[in-house]
């Protein structure tokens, strides 16, 4: 039996007792377990027969014995046990992306959810949102994940990817003989959905990855393989491309990998030129010289150009910018300050105001707004006035014993059908976020649309117009709307766009970004957050502001807190 398999047993064990009684300290010694013996060169066979288990880092005499049980008999009675004890359905559920043995727990213990029918029911009756930990947005993600395992096909949203690619390779990185193992391709350019995951490894010994990756719970089948290459199919219905070089030839492969194919190619030519080769092994001179690169830059010093970023390399300026008159200065994730969109338990969020507070000072963030939904939204548990009020006076009181950080007041106002807002202009008024949105009537007609959204960019209390598009990447189309006209209108006005983070929305979407930064319209990167772990998907509204060729001072999330209520007010 292959050390990855018997890793495998623990790693399943871990979670299934995850799932059936969260012993922390039970999980965490298997997970480890599993870790340190998928990292081990030697076979365990070979150190059972000399009797050297027990020297291994980590390893006590329970999992030892548990170690010779696998080997002994290929399975390991508590292991078999829990898989008897535990429906099958719930390991399904557990396997959806953002979801896990936790998650998987409280679904099965809570709504009595054991297979994939039962959730789809308990989210569509909107029961799932009602769990601690849970939300409205998080229902989103279970439809998308159920759908996706269903269909298996088509385009994958780039956050999923993603999460794919951070299990994927954190995997490969401790198999034995490993020296750098990255995500190339469009998940590494950010695009906002993918085809397929790329993953290129640096190793002397292909077939130890290859044969791991195949044996992988993940994966449902294996496509092709190589001898340095394999392709299998996941069971999230995303195709994974690994390929194995020499550490050697890694940084010119992972180049090469990451694409775009335009991109790469005309570097080529740049390269044969000036009288080199670039290829998947490096730069290489007319005397065959290999050039040493201990990075991507290097390929593009010896190319006499700047470093391009992966979000750039799409053939769209970056070459002739990094060759003549300098890349602009993109915005990075250092340059955020703070969040103007986040949701908490007061309307449809599984977020408490402090969950808030500590998250962002975890982020080192200065300031965040609260924009829970106005009265109009019964569905998300819009705000009536008098809790608008009483939020905001809570907001203050918190405001006085906190230092280095200010949470600013805020709402996420519907536009009404008719153009109108939500709330009156007196409470606007003492606003400092008022982020107006459209959730309902959408098929009205692309006229009516765009004169709802310009009517209140006309309001002059509204400082942000929120996912204006109102796309659902792979559920929903955009509007119709006149966007050239309302981008204009917004620059007009003084209104900011928003570029909303969260990975099935990113709205606005690249191409939009770029038409507002050259139309002078101000725009904001907002999680739209409804639970903890969405306030850490800001990188993927940061990826679409990269690819868009936004500067720091194209958002107004990078000000400082002074300079930002002077151009919210």
């Amino acid at each position: 039996m292959q050390n990855i398999e018997v890793a495998w047993i623990f790693n399943e064990l871990a979670d299934l007792i995850e799932l059936k009684e969260d012993d922390f300290f039970k999980t965490r010694a298997y997970r480890q377990a599993a870790r340190t013996l998928a990292h081990l060169e030697q076979p365990l066979e070979e150190l059972s027969r000399r009797g050297q288990l027990s020297k291994i880092p980590g390893i006590g005499r329970a999992i030892e014995s548990k170690i010779k049980e696998i080997l002994e008999t290929g399975t390991l009675k508590k292991h078999q046990e829990l898989l008897r004890e535990i429906p099958p359905g719930v390991l399904e559920i557990k396997q959806l992306p953002s979801i896990g043995p936790k998650r998987a727990r409280a679904l099965m213990q809570e709504l009595g959810v054991t297979n994939l029918q039962d959730l789809e029911d308990a989210v569509k009756d909107r029961r799932v949102r009602k769990l601690k930990g849970f939300s409205a947005k998080l229902e989103w993600d279970i439809l998308n994940g159920i759908e996706m395992v269903r269909n298996r096909q088509g385009r994958t949203r780039l956050s999923v990817a993603r999460e794919m690619a951070e299990e994927l390779t954190s995997f490969i990185s401790l198999l034995p003989g490993v020296k750098a193992v990255e995500t190339a391709g469009s998940t590494r350019r950010w695009k906002e959905t993918v085809g397929d995951l790329d993953i290129i490894a640096g190793a002397e010994n292909p077939e130890i990855l290859l044969a791991a990756l195949a044996s992988h719970p993940r994966v449902k089948e294996v496509i092709n393989k190589g001898d340095n290459r394999i392709e299998v199919m996941t069971w999230w219905g995303i195709a994974v491309d690994l390929s194995v070089v020499t550490p050697a030839e890694f940084i010119p492969a992972w180049h090469r990998a990451t694409g775009s194919k335009t991109h790469y190619l005309i570097l080529q030519e740049i390269a044969k030129y000036k009288g080199l080769k670039l290829n998947h092994r490096g730069i290489e001179t007319q005397e065959g010289k290999v050039v040493d690169l201990t990075s991507e830059a290097d390929i593009y010093r010896s190319l006499g150009m700047e470093y391009i970023p992966p979000e750039l390399r799409e053939n769209r300026g970056e070459i002739e910018a990094a060759t003549g008159q300098g890349l602009p200065k993109i915005i990075s994730g250092e340059d955020i300050k703070g969040d103007l969109h986040i949701h908490t338990t007061w309307s449809d969020s599984a977020m408490e105001i402090k969950d808030v507070v500590n998250k962002c000072l975890e982020k080192g963030y200065s300031y965040a707004a609260i924009t829970d939904h106005s009265r109009s939204l019964k569905v998300a548990n819009g705000l009536e006035l008098e809790r608008v009020l009483e939020q905001h006076q809570l907001i203050r009181q918190m405001n006085t014993s906190l230092k280095d950080f200010t949470l600013l007041t805020g709402v996420e106002m519907d536009i009404l059908p008719d153009g109108s807002m939500d709330f009156p202009d007196e409470l606007l008024e003492q606003t400092d976020v008022v982020i107006a949105s459209v959730h309902t009537g959408f098929r009205q007609s692309k006229q009516d649309l765009t004169k709802r959204f310009t009517r209140a960019m006309e309001n002059p209390n509204v400082d942000i117009i929120a996912h204006m598009t109102g796309r659902v990447l792979g559920r929903r189309e955009s509007y119709e709307l006149d966007v050239e006209a309302l981008i204009e209108m917004a620059a007009k006005t003084d209104t900011v766009l928003e570029i909303n983070a969260s990975p099935d929305r990113l709205d606005l979407n690249e191409e939009h970004t770029r038409m507002a930064k050259e139309a002078g319209a101000k725009l904001a990167i907002n999680t739209d957050a409804h639970d903890v772990r969405r306030l850490d998907e800001m990188v993927y509204g940061l990826s679409v502001a990269r690819r868009a060729w936004l500067a720091p001072g194209d958002v107004i999330n990078t000000l400082e807190i002074n300079d930002l209520r002077e151009v919210l007010s």
